[in-house]
């Protein structure tokens, strides 16, 4: 039977404004990636973030950005690889504590927004991301974009690594995101969204914005949950792959 994981984006709100509807997605997904506090998030929705997460046995990780909140992580930054790689750390040893206090482990550490974008074509800040990561905790999961250069940095540093593929974002014939710019880079269609998600944990294939079948290695699909209809996708989603045969767990 193939297994799929089903992550997503959480704790983002800060201080008095509140972002997603994380109490809604949380019971759905099998992995939280919780943001720690430099593009979104504060000590106490992380704090609540974790508490959640545990009460409906979602493993946690990590989801370190640019210290950009009025940006929202989402803007490109120039800094070395050693300047990201202490950003991450910094993050992540944040997190730990919050979930220590819980009596719970970090399973992994997803980047956020334009540095995940960014190292997933820089090797060198991808391998100053993987390094400081490694340097905490040897066993965290690297979770990156399916096919991209973190990944292959991530495993050459020892990190066991998680390919990540999205059921609402357009590929391009080389497996890389459609900018969102451009037409077509979002998938509106619950139904498509969610047929494309149970393709890719099968089969591991996905059709390209140009028609293309490629091959790409689903082992979490990133799942959105910021307003109503977004909450009903996740859903379908998880079972349209329990229907198909597709067991679905956290990556530990």
């Amino acid at each position: 039977m193939s297994c799929v994981d089903l992550n997503c984006d959480l704790g983002e709100s800060f201080g008095a404004y509140t972002m997603g509807m994380d109490a809604e997605v949380i019971p759905n997904v099998t992995s939280v990636n919780v943001a720690c506090g430099y593009h979104a998030g504060d000590p106490l929705i992380m704090e609540k973030t974790v508490a959640l997460a545990k009460q409906h046995g979602a493993a946690i990780g990590a989801h370190p950005g640019f210290p950009d909140l009025m940006g929202f992580g989402r803007r490109q930054m120039v800094v070395t690889p050693e300047e990201a790689g202490a950003y991450v750390k910094y993050q992540v040893g944040a997190l730990m504590a919050f979930a220590k206090g819980h009596g719970l482990r970090l399973q992994h550490v997803k980047p956020h927004g334009a540095l995940y974008n960014m190292a997933a074509k820089d090797e060198k800040l991808a391998e100053g991301i993987c390094k400081a990561i490694y340097s905490i905790d040897p066993e965290l999961i690297f979770m990156g974009l399916a096919g991209s250069v973190m990944l292959e940095a991530a495993e050459r540093i020892g990190l066991k690594t998680a390919s990540e593929v999205f059921a609402d974002r357009a590929y391009n014939d080389d497996g890389s995101l459609v900018a969102r710019s451009k037409p077509g880079a979002v998938i509106h269609d619950p139904e498509a969204a969610v047929a494309r998600a149970v393709k890719m944990a099968k089969e591991g294939k996905v059709i390209s914005i140009n028609g293309k079948e490629i091959d790409i290695r689903a082992d979490s699909i990133c799942v959105h949950g910021d307003n109503p209809k977004a909450i009903e996708t996740v859903i379908k989603l998880r079972n349209a792959l329990i229907e198909q045969g597709v067991e679905v767990k956290s990556l530990r």
